[in-house]
């Protein structure tokens, strides 16, 4: 690496948001407050922080755009010692998708599934005049080998729809690199990846920026994942960075408080459950299958008890949503028995009681799809109390408000829309209103994976206490192993639709393990220099791949 190269120079940079309150005058809101930051060729920024802190949008800035409603009202952005701010409409034009380019957080959203991937892939090099068609398709091969994707010379042959959620994140990784940028923007590129696939996506990313001496940002609110690749950190918060320094200095010695927040994030820890309770759920012998006919839950037997947790772990793909879908009746089982509190359950959604649904519930993993954008908070979480046991008017204002206070909102929140929460208030609303149904067992699916540590750090806890006071059990579905450590009682680890492992945590997280559960806890990434090499060191010992084996 060359430290003397610079490449990007953004100097007090300053960006507005325009809001629109209902019933009230725009108003202006600072999105961007004063950042500045340098990046050399061949280097690595990570950008950390919240929901909301401002990184996405520095990221963008960087191509000269602000989203929606945002402006540029002030600083500077110096690209190859050029002002892309102020040099005009055909310079932005030229440097997007050629000198820098963009990858966003979820590439089966950004991909048009109409379109084979190859196509897609050399279409900004050939549309900027930077290859020849030619060129760029031999290119393009030789960057789906260099990302580990599966057959390079035909894989560009494959449609959207036809990939797994890492082979489409390096895709499109191959998409920017194509053009051969100076600078790549990598918007959460990992997010909402299993740890397993997080890895080959990681390793490919850095292996990519390392060999074509491509610089980067890369945004995140991962710090352990960011750690794995960036050179430097800058730490961000509503908009002001924070803390902004060595990756090393960062992860080993961080002097703010807030950064050392995220340092120590999830140290909560559930303690072992002292004896068994009643069971609160059975799964017997439990397979499903969707119209093509293929089995995605195999076979499945695990329990729960009341006011306990079970956590049903496992890779993308691995039949963990699946198995919610068919004790919810939302999928009916083909075989096998689902017995709650004592009661088989019908295997159709239409023929269970009004009472059998009130008492069991779920909670989506995106709440920006879970609740109706034109109805208020209270209408949202008021609903179950009038559908479930009738209680209209002033009651159903008050009980409304009071779940809005067992969730740490408050009765503020009875009138605001969902486009005016951040995403874990409104996670926290989608609790309420599972809550308000007073339901003996609540399936959680995902409800983490979306959200900045803190607040997930801040969810889990909120549904560790209401378990707590109300004696209410969870299965709570996730890839995410910390999460799992944090709050599980017992464990059933999935694999392509089968329970490889099942028991209490303790026994689950110690050895010996077979070889999925050993892959699967050595692929969460660990908030230390170096963790990345020596996970990859092992799996390419034990001879794992993207498929593992058993």
């Amino acid at each position: 690496m060359n430290q003397n190269a610079q490449l990007l120079d953004v100097k007090k940079l300053r960006i507005e948001a325009t809001v629109y309150p209902p019933g009230e005058e725009p108003q202006k809101l600072l999105v961007v407050d004063d950042v500045s930051f340098q990046l050399n060729k061949g280097q690595v920024l990570g950008l950390i922080g919240e929901s909301g802190a401002g990184k996405s949008t520095i990221g963008l800035a960087a191509l000269a755009y602000g989203r929606g409603g945002c402006r540029i009202t002030g600083g500077e952005i110096w690209l190859s010692g050029r002002n892309i701010l102020t040099a005009g409409a055909a310079h932005t034009r030229k440097i997007r998708g050629g000198q820098v380019a963009y990858v966003a957080q979820c590439a089966a959203a950004a991909l048009n599934p109409a379109h084979r991937i190859l196509e897609q892939v050399i279409e900004p090099a050939v549309e900027h005049g930077l290859m020849s068609r030619a060129e760029a398709l031999i290119f393009a091969s030789s960057l789906f080998e260099k990302l580990g994707l599966p057959d390079p010379a035909s894989f560009g042959n494959r449609f959207p729809h036809q990939l797994s959620g890492g082979q489409l994140q390096r895709a499109m990784t191959a998409m920017a690199l194509c053009g051969k940028p100076a600078l790549i923007i990598f918007d959460e590129p990992t997010t909402s990846l299993d740890v397993t696939t997080q890895i080959d996506v990681l390793a490919a990313i850095r292996c990519a920026v390392r060999d074509t001496s491509t610089a980067a940002l890369y945004i995140t609110h991962d710090l352990a994942v960011v750690a794995q690749i960036a050179d430097d950190i800058m730490v961000l918060r509503n908009g002001k960075t924070i803390e902004y320094g060595c990756t090393n200095s960062i992860i080993n010695r961080p002097q703010q408080e807030y950064t050392q927040r995220l340092v120590n994030v999830r140290s909560i820890r559930k303690p072992e459950c002292a004896g068994q309770k009643d069971e609160a759920l059975r799964l017997q012998n439990i397979s499903a299958c969707y119209g093509n006919g293929v089995t995605v839950v195999d076979d499945v037997s695990v329990h729960v008890h009341r006011g306990q947790t079970l956590a049903i772990v496992g890779e993308s793909g691995s039949g963990k949503s699946t198995l919610a879908r068919t004790i919810t009746g939302l999928l009916p089982r083909r075989s096998g028995n689902t017995v709650f509190f004592g009661d088989k359950l019908p295997p159709k959604l239409k023929d269970r009681t009004t009472e059998q649904l009130r008492r069991l519930q779920m909670i989506y993993q995106m709440a920006d799809v879970a609740m109706n954008p034109r109805q208020t908070v209270g209408e949202i979480v008021g609903r179950p109390l009038e559908f479930y046991f009738g209680i209209t008017g002033k009651e159903r204002r008050a009980r409304t408000a009071a779940l809005l206070d067992q969730i740490e909102l408050g009765q503020c929140y009875l009138e605001r829309y969902p486009a005016e929460l951040s995403g874990g208030q409104k996670q926290r609303v989608c609790i309420a209103r599972a809550l308000a149904a007073e339901p003996d067992l609540i399936i959680c699916d995902e409800v983490t994976s979306a959200l900045d540590p803190l607040m997930a750090d801040g969810i889990l806890k909120l549904l560790m206490d209401i378990q707590q006071r109300t004696g209410v059990s969870y299965l709570f579905i996730t890839h995410d192993i910390g999460t799992v450590r944090a709050i599980a009682d017992s464990i059933a680890v999935m694999h392509r639709g089968k329970v490889v492992r099942f028991g209490q945590r303790a026994d689950v997280l110690s050895p010996p393990f077979d070889d999925y559960t050993d892959l699967l806890l050595s692929s969460v990434p660990e908030m230390r220099l170096g963790w990345l090499e020596s996970v990859l060191s092992k799996r390419e010992r034990k001879g794992h791949t993207d498929e593992p084996q058993h």
